[in-house]
């Protein structure tokens, strides 16, 4: 088994228990090759952490940004959660060099895949969660997520705001937004495009952008703000 102090040391906890973070990297292929040389494998405690680490996200989702609907959330949660961002999580960390794995998934790239990194972490957030606790879990969940929270809500938050600001409207005054194009300037290499919208004719908010699509967005984006600060037609 590998030495996990320095894992330990990059997740920022001390287990009291250091088999169970032991378990959560040990890869089912080598329990395959080698039946007698292992306790297990890590599939159970994966399991465990896919459910741990969507709580801690769902729970900061809804604390943190009371405006989202649940569509919205949803998608964060699945952009948070997904493989791709989990395997990037588990490489900032080195997860793969601590992984035990069979001389076949090892010869065939195994340590780099994102699939086995991707549970390999949900099974090391298990693997915390049962000796430390949520408390702690959440904070480590947290602060491995930092950077990829604020690209998801940023990216998150413009790519909807259109479709949350026509809701918003078609409840609140049954209307849809009208978008117009209010100024255009710059050479055609490096355009910047200027877009207010409305409702009723009545202009809610403008933005700008290298292209009309992001102005729009940055106009919707605009309008929700000002509606949610108590704007009434």
């Amino acid at each position: 088994m590998p030495d996990t102090a320095v894992l330990q040391e990059r997740l920022g906890v001390k287990f009291a228990d250091a088999a169970l973070l032991e378990l959560s990297l040990v890869h089912s292929s080598y329990v395959n090759e080698n039946p007698a040389a292992a306790a297990g494998h890590n599939e159970r405690l994966e399991f465990l952490g896919d459910a741990v680490l969507d709580f801690v996200v769902a729970g900061k989702l809804y604390g943190d940004y009371p405006d989202l609907s649940e569509g919205d959330m949803t998608r964060l949660r699945s952009a948070l959660v997904r493989r791709e961002t989990l395997a990037r999580l588990a490489r900032s960390i080195a997860l793969g060099d601590f992984l035990v794995m069979g001389k076949g998934e090892e010869a065939s790239g195994g340590r780099a895949k994102p699939a086995n990194l991707a549970s390999a972490l949900e099974a090391v957030i298990a693997a915390i969660y049962l000796d430390r606790g949520i408390t702690a879990t959440r904070k480590i969940i947290v602060r491995l997520l930092a950077a990829e929270w604020r690209e998801a809500v940023a990216a998150g938050t413009r790519s909807d705001a259109k479709s949350r600001l026509q809701e918003l409207t078609q409840a609140r005054f049954q209307l849809t937004p009208d978008y117009r194009l209010i100024d255009e300037t710059g050479p055609d290499h490096d355009k910047r495009f200027t877009v207010a919208v409305t409702v009723d004719g009545e202009v809610l908010g403008e933005g700008a952008g290298s292209s009309k699509k992001l102005a729009e967005k940055e106009a919707a984006r605009a309008a929700l703000e000002r509606l949610r600060g108590g704007f009434t037609k």
